[in-house]
């Protein structure tokens, strides 16, 4: 076999995990305990339906310390896949993650084949049987480099010496590269979230948000909007006097909903619901949450 063939699985995967975890990170409902989009939520409505049940809602009474290990567990395995960094470690580590998502958030996707992480996890097999197989791997650059420096014949003590620095030098590119990242996120969550951009409101001083004109949301339609704490939600005009509005997410796993018809549906697990957010097909259980609107001079607005 081309020692090149594994190189596109090897971007795909890298390139995936290594976006899902930033994505994660980035977020700022995901270590939120309160949002339905919060790593917590999804643990929660997970736990109910997994054959490793027990575990999810061990996990769950530790949302932030799971949630940050999922995170930055994609990231390491993504950067890792991508640089070619101890590829079969980082195949293993990709496998399990994947294999705890089949196991939680599609392990009721009917038929099976339709959730994606059971097709991660086999995906991942090939580059923990078979490693980075060469190409743009900087775990060989490490090693080749390091035995360049000792005897052209080394004895095999020296050959142990070279393995373990390739090790050392690995997980020092490693942590370099962790603690680069981590400084990045950090002064990326701690710019999007700085108290001076946006100035507390006293309790109870907020003001209704603005959603759209009455004349604008035709009767039978919907609008997308954002809530004033940052929720995507939709707006709905199922009769001329009356307004509903819903968070956009699947009661669940959290996933994004999208309108279908008169209703919604989940497009992770194919979750339906009704124009008034009642569950019409699993395997979600539990109807959309609400989200008060009133009309205002002629201006739909959060309650």
């Amino acid at each position: 076999m081309s020692p090149w063939a594994l190189l596109p699985l090897r971007v795909f995967l890298g390139g995936t995990f290594l976006y899902a975890g930033l994505s994660k990170i980035l977020d700022s409902h995901y270590l939120d305990h309160t949002s339905p989009l919060g790593v917590h939520a999804q643990m929660l409505n997970a736990a109910t339906t997994s054959p490793i049940g027990a575990l999810v809602s061990f996990t769950a009474e530790h949302p932030t310390v799971t949630g940050l290990v999922i995170a930055f567990g994609e990231v390491a395995v993504g950067l890792g896949t991508l640089l070619g960094l101890f590829t079969r470690v980082a195949a293993l580590g990709g496998f399990l993650l994947a294999l705890s998502f089949f196991l939680t958030v599609s392990w009721t996707t009917r038929p099976y084949y339709l959730g994606a992480d059971i097709v991660f996890a086999a995906a991942w097999t090939p580059l923990l049987i078979a490693g980075d197989a060469g190409p743009f791997s900087t775990t060989d650059r490490l090693r080749a480099a390091i035995r360049r420096r000792r005897q052209t014949n080394p004895t095999p003590e020296q050959g142990n010496g070279a393995e373990r620095r390739t090790l050392l030098w690995g997980g020092l590119i490693a942590a370099t590269t962790a603690a680069l990242g981590g400084a990045v996120v950090a002064l990326t969550r701690r710019t999007t979230t700085d108290p001076k951009a946006s100035p507390p409101t006293a309790p109870g001083t907020a003001s209704p948000t603005v959603i759209a004109a009455v004349a604008s949301v035709a009767v039978g339609s919907s609008t997308r909007f954002t809530t004033p704490n940052g929720s995507a939600a939709y707006l709905l005009r199922p009769s001329t006097d009356t307004f509903l509005a819903f968070l956009a997410a699947c009661t669940h796993q959290g996933c994004p909903i999208t309108p279908t018809g008169s209703g919604f549906r989940c497009p992770c697990h194919s979750s339906t619901f009704d124009g008034d957010g009642q569950v019409t097909g699993g395997p979600a259980t539990k109807p959309l949450t609400n989200v008060p609107v009133q009309v205002i001079d002629g201006q739909v607005t959060t309650a």
